[in-house]
C-alpha cells in the first residue's frame, strides 16, 4: 500500500516564482495534512563566476557575498510574507553547498513527496539554479516531485487528473506516488498513444485498469492513435481540453556524467508545463 505523504520538501530560490512555488506548497501541506519544509539552495556567486574573484580581486569577492546575501535575504522575506498570509507552520532550512543539487537530493531522501519549479530563463536570478535541477534532483534522490510552472500553480491541485500511460517503470512508479492525489481527484484520465501491449501471461493478467480499481479509483481511459515526436506538446494540449490541473507522468532520460539527457516528452513538459506535473525517474 502506497503511504500518504506527510513530510513535504519545497525547494526555494531567488527568483519570482519561489513565492508562488511556496504559496502552492503550504496549500497542499494544508490539504495532504503534511508537515512542510523550505530549502532554499542557490548556487553561490563564487560559483556561477568561478574565475571572478581572481579577476577582481577582493572587490569582487565582496560584491559576489553580497549578492549571495541579498538573494537569501530576498527569499527569507517572501518565505516570511507567504507564511502570514497562509497561517501555515513551515520549517526554514538552507544550505550553501555546492553543488547544490546534491545537498538537496540528501534531504529528499527524507521527504515523500518535493515540490519544485520550472527553469524561467527570463528571470534575472535564474542563473542561481542549475538548468537541469528538476531532473537531476529527481535521478539523484528517486523521490516522487510535483513540478510547478513559475507562472504559479491553480488554486487546487487534483481535482482533475490526467495520467500518461506507457508500459514503463517510470510511468508505474509516478501512479503509484500519485495516489494520494488519485484516490481524492473528482476525475481521473488515463492518456495513452501507441497499440496497447498484449499480455505475456495467461488467465488473469494485471493491467493499469485492475491496479486503479484495486485501489478505488474510477477514471476514463483516452486512447489515441500511434504516438508521435510530439507526444508532450499532445499531452499538454490535450490536458488543457480535459481541464486537468495535474499532470502525472515519469521522467524519461539518463545520465553521462553529470549531464543529464532528457527524453523528448520530459524535456517538452518541464519547458512549456502550464499545469503542475507529478514526475517519478
Amino acid at each position: 500500500m502506497a503511504a500518504d505523504f506527510r513530510q513535504l520538501l519545497v525547494h526555494l530560490d531567488p527568483t519570482r516564482a519561489s513565492g508562488r512555488r511556496l504559496a502552492a506548497a503550504c496549500e497542499l501541506a494544508r490539504s495532504l495534512q503534511a508537515s512542510l519544509t523550505a530549502l532554499y539552495a542557490a548556487t553561490p556567486g563564487f560559483a556561477e563566476l568561478p574565475y571572478a574573484p581572481a579577476i577582481g580581486g577582493p572587490g569582487m569577492s565582496a560584491s559576489l557575498v553580497e549578492l549571495d546575501d541579498r538573494r537569501r535575504q530576498q527569499a527569507r522575506k517572501v518565505f516570511e510574507e507567504t507564511l502570514r498570509a497562509s497561517g501555515a507552520d513551515v520549517q526554514w532550512a538552507q544550505t550553501s553547498q555546492v553543488p547544490i543539487t546534491d545537498a538537496f537530493a540528501q534531504q529528499a531522501l527524507f521527504a515523500d513527496l518535493l515540490v519544485l519549479g520550472q527553469r524561467n530563463p527570463a528571470d534575472e536570478d535564474a542563473a542561481a539554479v542549475p538548468a537541469d535541477f528538476v531532473e537531476s534532483v529527481l535521478l539523484a534522490c528517486g523521490r516522487p516531485a510535483l513540478v510547478v510552472p513559475h507562472i504559479g500553480a491553480p488554486a487546487t491541485i487534483g481535482s482533475t487528473v490526467a495520467i500518461a500511460w506507457k508500459e514503463t517503470p517510470e510511468a508505474a512508479r509516478a501512479v503509484t506516488a500519485a495516489l494520494p492525489f488519485l484516490r481524492k481527484a473528482r476525475r481521473v484520465h488515463v492518456l495513452s498513444w501507441g497499440e496497447q501491449p498484449q499480455p505475456v501471461v495467461g488467465g488473469q493478467a494485471l493491467d493499469l485498469a485492475k491496479y486503479l480499481e484495486t485501489h478505488g479509483i474510477a477514471f476514463t481511459w483516452d486512447r489515441a492513435g500511434a504516438e508521435r515526436q510530439q507526444v508532450g506538446e499532445l499531452l499538454l494540449s490535450r490536458a488543457f481540453d480535459l481541464g486537468a490541473d495535474l499532470l502525472v507522468m515519469g521522467c524519461y532520460g539518463h545520465s553521462r556524467a553529470r549531464e543529464w539527457i532528457l527524453g523528448g516528452a520530459s524535456r517538452t513538459i518541464l519547458q512549456s508545463m502550464t499545469l503542475p506535473v507529478l514526475m517519478t525517474h
